[in-house]
């Protein structure tokens, strides 16, 4: 049986307590898509972030692991000070509260922003031991259990009804054509959840110049793409197109291994999967888990996925969705 409520706030005081942190100030943040809790600590003008993860929903030892290697290879991820795996607590470097999210709504140049963060993207692809890490490999599986996630659960919500099996083999099947004819390229450590929330003007002392980053827990070996696509067409935000571009044109211009026109077709089909994956969650974080704030953010999603479907190799995707799933390819709004 899972510790109740009162049982984690226990176990955070005595961690807090037992790792020197017993006279600071708690300030619990916003919650995200997970069900992890984060906690600022504050003392005599130092700070350090407490994350909390229920050892029954979320592990710690994958970002534990992957925060180190990041630190190895000179990119900037928070330090980590002590955790306790049995419980799930970590308490590690506190980056402060400048994400790219809050430096853009405050007008900070989007495409100074986004040039950092490709930049971070370019270095990270370039460097010999980044995939020298036992992470999963972000294969053929993978990538069609994620979009199955659109069937699984916007599908009975649109339509009202469970999916059929035989519409969802369907679905199965459109997508392992796709993806078995997406031409290879190189692959790379893939940190999955790379958008603006996730990344951060980090404090001066750091003297780091790359932007730091959050919430790579779930890193994988897969295809260079996949980061820059979940950068650029961001489900929560609108990239303003010329800024997309650019960016997109800085990181071809400085991968010199690889052919941008099979780039740009993996960065298409990679985006409608992706899309399609966080339409998905996005309903059943409303359905299964209550919270209601990525509702806004479906129209953008699903806009997005409409327009890659432009892609030829979507065809088969394409067809599916037209006449099983067109609400998917003609939404309300844009977002």
């Amino acid at each position: 049986m899972p510790p109740l409520p009162n049982e984690r706030q226990l176990l955070r005081e005595r961690f807090i307590r037992h790792n020197g942190w017993a006279q600071a100030s708690i300030t619990p943040l916003l919650p995200d898509a997970s069900f992890r809790c984060y906690f600022r600590l504050e003392r005599q003008g130092a700070s350090a972030m407490l994350m909390d993860a229920p050892p029954a929903t979320e592990k710690i030892m994958p970002f534990i692991d992957m925060a180190h290697h990041l630190n190895k290879l000179g990119f900037a991820a928070p330090k980590i000070y002590c955790y306790d795996s049995d419980n799930g607590l970590v308490l590690m470097e506190d980056f402060g509260e400048q994400t790219f999210t809050r430096l853009l709504s405050a007008d900070t140049d989007e495409l100074v922003l986004y040039y950092s963060a490709v930049d971070v993207l370019i270095s990270l692809h370039k460097h010999p031991t980044a995939t020298r890490i036992q992470v999963p490999q972000y294969d053929l599986l993978a990538l069609l259990n994620e979009a199955l996630l659109l069937a699984d659960w916007y599908y009975p919500v649109v339509q009202g009804r469970p999916i059929d099996p035989s519409i969802r083999d369907a679905y199965i099947c459109a997508w392992k054509q796709v993806l078995t004819d997406l031409p290879a390229t190189p692959e790379t450590l893939v940190l999955r959840d790379f958008h603006v929330d996730n990344l951060m003007r980090i404090p001066a002392e750091r003297d780091d110049s790359r932007c730091g980053l959050l919430d790579f827990q779930d890193a994988v070996i897969g295809p260079r793409a996949y980061d820059l696509v979940s950068l650029l067409e961001d489900a929560r935000r609108a990239v303003a197109t010329d800024v997309a571009e650019a960016a997109l044109h800085r990181y071809l211009t400085a991968m010199s291994d690889i052919e941008p026109e099979i780039f740009i077709t993996n960065y298409r089909v990679l985006g409608v999967q992706r899309h399609c994956k966080v339409a998905g969650i996005f309903t059943r974080l409303e359905i299964r888990d209550g919270k209601y704030v990525y509702r806004k953010h479906l129209p953008r999603v699903l806009r997005l996925l409409a327009e890659g479907l432009a892609e030829p190799l979507l065809a088969p995707v394409d067809a599916w969705l037209r006449q099983h799933l067109p609400q998917a390819i003609r939404p309300s709004g844009s977002g």
